[in-house]
């Protein structure tokens, strides 16, 4: 199957729902659906609701949610979607405090103007902060 070639139109499972396989590659989606990027840049999200369909295309990735050489975005109506939740302040508060705990040393509690990588257990990288070698005063 060339990369212009449709994937075949058969239905597709999500649970126990069905539904038919949306249009082709390379078309926009069908009036009225919208992937969750889109809802959420009209400053909506799917609220509850089952995909009403998919778009797929061909992909060589492996990584990204690919299945069987396809990617896959699920596809909701706009008119059944809802505004966004607006943030509350403790919801706010909680995220500063979890951005805060990513930037944070566990060992020495050095604040980095990056997030610590969890590969290194979230503290200072080698050469920074508490595993710096000490100064040799002479």
């Amino acid at each position: 199957m060339s990369a212009r070639e449709s994937p075949p139109a058969t239905t597709h499972t999500r649970g126990e729902t069905r539904w038919p396989a949306a249009s082709g590659i390379q078309t926009a989606p069908p009036r009225g659906l919208a992937t969750r990027y889109q809802l959420r840049a009209l400053g909506l999200r799917p609220g509850g609701q089952e995909p009403a369909a998919q778009l797929a295309w061909p992909s060589r990735s492996r990584c990204g949610g690919a299945r069987d050489g396809y990617r896959v975005a699920w596809l909701y109506y706009v008119h059944l979607a809802r505004p966004v939740r607006a943030m509350t302040p403790a919801r706010e508060r909680a995220l500063t405090r979890a951005l805060l705990a990513r930037h944070t040393c566990r060992d020495c509690g050095e604040i980095h103007p990056y997030c610590l990588p969890t590969s290194l257990g979230r503290v200072c990288p080698p050469g920074t902060g508490c595993d710096a070698a000490p100064a040799v005063v002479a």
